[in-house]
Protein backbone atom coordinates (compact mmCIF):
# COMPACT_ATOMS: atom_id res chain seq x y z
CA UNK A 1 0.00 0.00 0.00
CA UNK A 2 1.57 3.35 -0.99
CA UNK A 3 1.33 6.55 1.01
CA UNK A 4 -2.19 7.85 0.46
CA UNK A 5 -3.02 10.23 3.30
CA UNK A 6 -1.67 13.66 4.25
CA UNK A 7 2.11 14.26 4.33
CA UNK A 8 3.71 13.69 7.72
CA UNK A 9 4.33 17.37 8.42
CA UNK A 10 0.62 18.06 7.90
CA UNK A 11 -0.39 15.04 9.95
CA UNK A 12 1.58 16.33 12.93
CA UNK A 13 -0.56 19.49 13.00
CA UNK A 14 -3.85 17.96 11.86
CA UNK A 15 -6.45 19.02 14.44
CA UNK A 16 -9.95 18.73 12.98
CA UNK A 17 -13.00 20.10 14.71
CA UNK A 18 -14.80 17.61 16.90
CA UNK A 19 -18.49 16.75 16.58
CA UNK A 20 -19.33 16.47 20.25
CA UNK A 21 -22.89 16.07 21.59
CA UNK A 22 -23.80 18.55 24.30
CA UNK A 23 -24.69 15.72 26.66
CA UNK A 24 -21.55 13.62 25.96
CA UNK A 25 -20.34 13.63 29.56
CA UNK A 26 -23.81 13.12 30.99
CA UNK A 27 -24.36 10.19 28.62
CA UNK A 28 -21.24 8.40 29.79
CA UNK A 29 -21.71 9.27 33.45
CA UNK A 30 -25.21 7.77 33.38
CA UNK A 31 -24.04 4.74 31.40
CA UNK A 32 -21.27 3.88 33.87
CA UNK A 33 -23.47 4.54 36.90
CA UNK A 34 -26.06 2.17 35.48
CA UNK A 35 -23.42 -0.51 34.89
CA UNK A 36 -22.09 -0.21 38.43
CA UNK A 37 -25.51 -1.02 39.82
CA UNK A 38 -24.52 -4.61 39.04
CA UNK A 39 -22.01 -6.26 41.30
CA UNK A 40 -18.63 -6.73 39.66
CA UNK A 41 -18.56 -10.38 40.73
CA UNK A 42 -15.08 -11.02 39.31
CA UNK A 43 -14.05 -14.69 39.25
CA UNK A 44 -10.49 -15.98 38.85
CA UNK A 45 -10.24 -19.69 38.14
CA UNK A 46 -6.69 -21.14 38.12
CA UNK A 47 -5.80 -22.40 34.65
CA UNK A 48 -3.50 -25.39 34.56
CA UNK A 49 -0.46 -24.81 32.36
CA UNK A 50 3.17 -25.81 33.01
CA UNK A 51 4.44 -22.22 33.13
CA UNK A 52 7.25 -21.94 35.65
CA UNK A 53 7.20 -18.20 36.14
CA UNK A 54 3.59 -17.16 35.59
CA UNK A 55 0.27 -17.92 37.27
CA UNK A 56 -2.66 -18.00 34.84
CA UNK A 57 -6.33 -17.46 35.66
CA UNK A 58 -9.44 -17.83 33.52
CA UNK A 59 -11.24 -14.63 34.51
CA UNK A 60 -14.78 -13.32 34.13
CA UNK A 61 -16.63 -10.30 35.48
CA UNK A 62 -19.92 -8.45 35.07
CA UNK A 63 -19.78 -5.87 32.29
CA UNK A 64 -22.54 -3.75 30.77
CA UNK A 65 -25.98 -5.00 31.79
CA UNK A 66 -24.38 -7.49 34.18
CA UNK A 67 -23.32 -9.64 31.22
CA UNK A 68 -20.41 -12.01 31.85
CA UNK A 69 -17.24 -10.87 30.10
CA UNK A 70 -14.37 -13.34 29.85
CA UNK A 71 -10.64 -12.90 29.71
CA UNK A 72 -7.28 -13.96 31.06
CA UNK A 73 -5.33 -12.77 34.08
CA UNK A 74 -1.62 -13.54 34.18
CA UNK A 75 0.62 -12.53 37.06
CA UNK A 76 4.34 -13.15 37.63
CA UNK A 77 5.00 -15.92 40.09
CA UNK A 78 7.18 -15.23 43.13
CA UNK A 79 7.12 -11.42 42.88
CA UNK A 80 6.70 -9.69 46.22
CA UNK A 81 3.94 -7.19 46.75
CA UNK A 82 1.29 -5.83 44.37
CA UNK A 83 2.56 -5.27 40.83
CA UNK A 84 1.57 -2.86 38.05
CA UNK A 85 -1.08 -4.20 35.70
CA UNK A 86 -1.69 -3.74 31.98
CA UNK A 87 -5.36 -4.07 31.04
CA UNK A 88 -5.30 -5.19 27.42
CA UNK A 89 -8.07 -4.92 24.82
CA UNK A 90 -8.32 -6.97 21.61
CA UNK A 91 -8.46 -5.98 17.94
CA UNK A 92 -11.51 -6.36 15.70
CA UNK A 93 -12.69 -9.95 15.15
CA UNK A 94 -10.22 -11.37 17.69
CA UNK A 95 -11.04 -13.25 20.88
CA UNK A 96 -8.88 -13.56 23.97
CA UNK A 97 -6.78 -16.28 22.32
CA UNK A 98 -4.50 -18.36 24.51
CA UNK A 99 -2.48 -17.53 27.65
CA UNK A 100 0.77 -17.96 25.71
CA UNK A 101 -0.24 -14.98 23.58
CA UNK A 102 0.02 -12.65 26.59
CA UNK A 103 3.34 -13.51 28.23
CA UNK A 104 5.27 -10.32 27.45
CA UNK A 105 4.01 -8.24 30.34
CA UNK A 106 4.42 -10.94 33.03
CA UNK A 107 7.95 -11.50 31.72
CA UNK A 108 8.62 -7.82 32.48
CA UNK A 109 7.17 -8.05 35.98
CA UNK A 110 3.64 -6.81 35.29
CA UNK A 111 0.29 -8.48 35.68
CA UNK A 112 -1.83 -8.47 32.54
CA UNK A 113 -5.63 -8.51 32.47
CA UNK A 114 -6.90 -9.41 28.99
CA UNK A 115 -10.50 -8.40 28.31
CA UNK A 116 -12.35 -10.21 25.57
CA UNK A 117 -14.55 -8.05 23.33
CA UNK A 118 -18.13 -9.26 23.44
CA UNK A 119 -19.34 -10.96 20.28
CA UNK A 120 -15.89 -11.27 18.70
CA UNK A 121 -13.57 -14.23 18.24
CA UNK A 122 -15.80 -16.40 16.09
CA UNK A 123 -14.17 -15.51 12.77
CA UNK A 124 -10.51 -15.34 13.80
CA UNK A 125 -9.09 -18.86 13.88
CA UNK A 126 -5.85 -17.73 15.53
CA UNK A 127 -7.56 -15.89 18.37
CA UNK A 128 -10.75 -17.70 19.40
CA UNK A 129 -13.29 -16.06 21.68
CA UNK A 130 -15.72 -17.15 24.36
CA UNK A 131 -17.85 -14.06 25.13
CA UNK A 132 -21.15 -13.38 23.43
CA UNK A 133 -23.21 -10.20 23.22
CA UNK A 134 -26.55 -11.10 24.80
CA UNK A 135 -28.05 -7.71 24.03
CA UNK A 136 -29.64 -7.85 20.60
CA UNK A 137 -30.41 -4.74 18.60
CA UNK A 138 -33.88 -4.54 17.13
CA UNK A 139 -32.82 -2.11 14.41
CA UNK A 140 -31.33 -2.74 10.97
CA UNK A 141 -27.61 -3.32 10.61
CA UNK A 142 -24.99 -4.32 8.09
CA UNK A 143 -23.01 -7.54 8.74
CA UNK A 144 -20.37 -7.02 11.43
CA UNK A 145 -20.41 -5.02 14.65
CA UNK A 146 -20.03 -1.43 13.43
CA UNK A 147 -23.72 -0.81 12.75
CA UNK A 148 -25.27 -2.89 15.52
CA UNK A 149 -27.72 -0.47 17.19
CA UNK A 150 -26.34 2.42 15.11
CA UNK A 151 -29.59 4.42 15.06
CA UNK A 152 -29.65 5.00 18.83
CA UNK A 153 -26.63 5.85 21.03
CA UNK A 154 -28.20 4.01 23.97
CA UNK A 155 -28.39 0.82 21.91
CA UNK A 156 -25.11 1.12 20.03
CA UNK A 157 -22.73 -1.84 20.29
CA UNK A 158 -19.72 0.17 21.46
CA UNK A 159 -21.64 1.60 24.39
CA UNK A 160 -21.55 -1.90 25.80
CA UNK A 161 -17.93 -2.52 24.82
CA UNK A 162 -16.56 0.71 26.30
CA UNK A 163 -18.52 0.06 29.48
CA UNK A 164 -17.06 -3.46 29.65
CA UNK A 165 -13.61 -1.88 29.30
CA UNK A 166 -14.14 0.39 32.30
CA UNK A 167 -15.42 -2.53 34.34
CA UNK A 168 -12.32 -4.51 33.36
CA UNK A 169 -10.20 -1.79 34.96
CA UNK A 170 -12.41 -2.03 38.06
CA UNK A 171 -11.85 -5.79 38.15
CA UNK A 172 -8.09 -5.52 37.73
CA UNK A 173 -7.81 -2.82 40.39
CA UNK A 174 -9.69 -4.99 42.90
CA UNK A 175 -7.33 -7.96 42.59
CA UNK A 176 -4.93 -8.23 45.57
CA UNK A 177 -1.92 -8.93 43.34
CA UNK A 178 -2.41 -5.62 41.49
CA UNK A 179 -1.13 -2.21 42.49
CA UNK A 180 -4.29 -0.21 41.76
CA UNK A 181 -2.27 3.02 41.52
CA UNK A 182 -0.34 1.66 38.51
CA UNK A 183 -2.89 0.42 36.00
CA UNK A 184 -2.20 0.93 32.30
CA UNK A 185 -4.62 0.32 29.42
CA UNK A 186 -3.38 -0.96 26.08
CA UNK A 187 -4.51 -2.22 22.70
CA UNK A 188 -4.07 -2.05 18.96
CA UNK A 189 -6.62 -1.17 16.28
CA UNK A 190 -10.03 -1.77 17.91
CA UNK A 191 -8.15 -2.46 21.13
CA UNK A 192 -6.41 0.89 20.77
CA UNK A 193 -9.73 2.65 20.35
CA UNK A 194 -11.09 0.88 23.42
CA UNK A 195 -7.98 1.77 25.44
CA UNK A 196 -8.34 5.40 24.38
CA UNK A 197 -11.92 5.47 25.66
CA UNK A 198 -11.13 3.61 28.88
CA UNK A 199 -8.28 5.99 29.72
CA UNK A 200 -10.67 8.93 29.39
CA UNK A 201 -13.56 7.30 31.26
CA UNK A 202 -11.76 5.70 34.21
CA UNK A 203 -10.10 8.14 36.62
CA UNK A 204 -7.71 5.52 38.06
CA UNK A 205 -5.91 4.68 34.81
CA UNK A 206 -2.25 5.70 35.06
CA UNK A 207 -1.24 5.59 31.38
CA UNK A 208 -2.36 4.41 27.95
CA UNK A 209 -0.62 2.47 25.17
CA UNK A 210 -2.62 3.16 22.00
CA UNK A 211 -1.52 1.49 18.76
CA UNK A 212 -2.94 2.34 15.31
CA UNK A 213 -6.31 3.09 16.93
CA UNK A 214 -9.63 2.30 15.29
CA UNK A 215 -12.88 4.12 16.17
CA UNK A 216 -11.55 7.66 15.72
CA UNK A 217 -12.59 10.46 13.36
CA UNK A 218 -15.38 8.36 11.83
CA UNK A 219 -16.46 10.85 9.21
CA UNK A 220 -13.01 11.16 7.62
CA UNK A 221 -12.35 7.42 7.90
CA UNK A 222 -15.39 6.45 5.86
CA UNK A 223 -14.52 9.06 3.23
CA UNK A 224 -10.92 7.99 2.54
CA UNK A 225 -10.62 4.24 3.19
CA UNK A 226 -12.25 1.45 1.24
CA UNK A 227 -11.40 -1.18 3.85
CA UNK A 228 -13.41 -2.89 6.54
CA UNK A 229 -14.47 -2.41 9.24
CA UNK A 230 -15.19 1.23 8.33
CA UNK A 231 -16.81 0.04 5.09
CA UNK A 232 -19.52 -1.60 7.20
CA UNK A 233 -20.75 1.95 7.85
CA UNK A 234 -20.58 2.80 4.16
CA UNK A 235 -22.59 -0.29 3.18
CA UNK A 236 -25.23 0.59 5.75
CA UNK A 237 -25.48 4.18 4.55
CA UNK A 238 -25.63 3.06 0.92
CA UNK A 239 -28.90 1.27 1.68
CA UNK A 240 -30.24 3.60 4.39
CA UNK A 241 -29.75 6.82 2.44
CA UNK A 242 -31.94 8.80 4.82
CA UNK A 243 -30.01 7.81 7.96
CA UNK A 244 -26.65 9.61 7.63
CA UNK A 245 -27.41 12.41 10.10
CA UNK A 246 -28.73 9.93 12.66
CA UNK A 247 -25.76 7.58 12.18
CA UNK A 248 -23.13 10.27 12.67
CA UNK A 249 -25.02 11.65 15.65
CA UNK A 250 -24.74 8.22 17.28
CA UNK A 251 -21.08 7.84 16.35
CA UNK A 252 -20.24 11.18 17.96
CA UNK A 253 -20.78 9.60 21.39
CA UNK A 254 -18.12 6.99 20.57
CA UNK A 255 -15.61 8.95 18.49
CA UNK A 256 -12.05 8.67 19.76
CA UNK A 257 -11.54 12.39 19.16
CA UNK A 258 -13.97 13.18 21.96
CA UNK A 259 -12.34 10.73 24.33
CA UNK A 260 -8.87 11.99 23.42
CA UNK A 261 -9.95 15.51 24.31
CA UNK A 262 -10.56 14.15 27.82
CA UNK A 263 -7.34 12.15 28.03
CA UNK A 264 -5.13 13.51 30.81
CA UNK A 265 -2.72 10.65 31.56
CA UNK A 266 0.56 9.91 29.75
CA UNK A 267 -0.04 8.16 26.44
CA UNK A 268 2.19 6.39 23.93
CA UNK A 269 0.57 6.20 20.50
CA UNK A 270 1.75 4.55 17.31
CA UNK A 271 0.77 5.17 13.69
CA UNK A 272 1.64 3.51 10.38
CA UNK A 273 1.73 5.80 7.37
CA UNK A 274 0.64 3.11 4.89
CA UNK A 275 -2.28 1.99 7.06
CA UNK A 276 -5.42 1.96 4.89
CA UNK A 277 -7.57 0.36 7.61
CA UNK A 278 -7.04 3.05 10.25
CA UNK A 279 -5.76 5.95 8.12
CA UNK A 280 -2.91 8.00 9.60
CA UNK A 281 -4.95 11.21 9.66
CA UNK A 282 -7.55 9.55 11.91
CA UNK A 283 -4.81 8.46 14.31
CA UNK A 284 -3.10 11.85 14.37
CA UNK A 285 -6.47 13.55 14.80
CA UNK A 286 -6.93 11.66 18.07
CA UNK A 287 -3.30 12.03 19.12
CA UNK A 288 -3.31 15.78 18.52
CA UNK A 289 -6.46 16.17 20.60
CA UNK A 290 -5.01 14.16 23.52
CA UNK A 291 -4.56 16.54 26.45
CA UNK A 292 -2.05 14.68 28.62
CA UNK A 293 1.68 14.07 28.16
CA UNK A 294 2.07 12.14 24.92
CA UNK A 295 4.45 10.56 22.45
CA UNK A 296 3.82 8.94 19.09
CA UNK A 297 5.95 6.42 17.23
CA UNK A 298 5.69 6.71 13.45
CA UNK A 299 6.20 3.65 11.23
CA UNK A 300 6.60 5.07 7.69
CA UNK A 301 6.70 1.81 5.69
CA UNK A 302 4.02 -0.24 7.41
CA UNK A 303 0.34 -0.87 7.00
CA UNK A 304 -2.09 -1.80 9.75
CA UNK A 305 0.41 -4.20 11.33
CA UNK A 306 2.18 -1.09 12.57
CA UNK A 307 5.42 -1.53 14.47
CA UNK A 308 4.80 -5.11 15.58
CA UNK A 309 7.52 -6.34 17.92
CA UNK A 310 9.43 -3.09 17.54
CA UNK A 311 6.49 -1.20 19.04
CA UNK A 312 6.23 -3.75 21.85
CA UNK A 313 9.81 -2.95 22.81
CA UNK A 314 8.97 0.76 22.69
CA UNK A 315 6.12 0.11 25.11
CA UNK A 316 8.29 -1.88 27.50
CA UNK A 317 10.85 0.92 27.68
CA UNK A 318 8.15 3.57 27.98
CA UNK A 319 6.47 1.94 30.97
CA UNK A 320 9.76 1.07 32.62
CA UNK A 321 10.64 4.76 32.54
CA UNK A 322 7.15 5.92 33.54
CA UNK A 323 6.50 3.47 36.38
CA UNK A 324 10.03 3.14 37.63
CA UNK A 325 10.16 -0.51 38.62
CA UNK A 326 8.27 -2.12 35.73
Amino acid sequence: MPLFDLPLDQLRSYLPDREEPADFDAFWSATLAEAREFGLDAEYVPYDLPFSGVNVFDVSFAGWGGHRINGWFLVPRGVEGPVPCVVHYIGYSGGRGFPKDHLMWPAAGYAVFVMETRGHGGANVGSPGTTGDPHGSAGPQAPGMMTRGILDPADYYYRRVFTDAVRAVDAAAAHPAVDASRIVVSGGSQGGGIAQAAAALHPEVKAALIDVPFLSHFRRAVEITGRDPYQELVRFLATRRDSAEQVFRTLAYFDGLNFAARGRVPALYSVALMDDICPPSTVFAAYNHWQGPKEITVWPWNGHEGGGGYQSEEQLRYLDKLLGDG
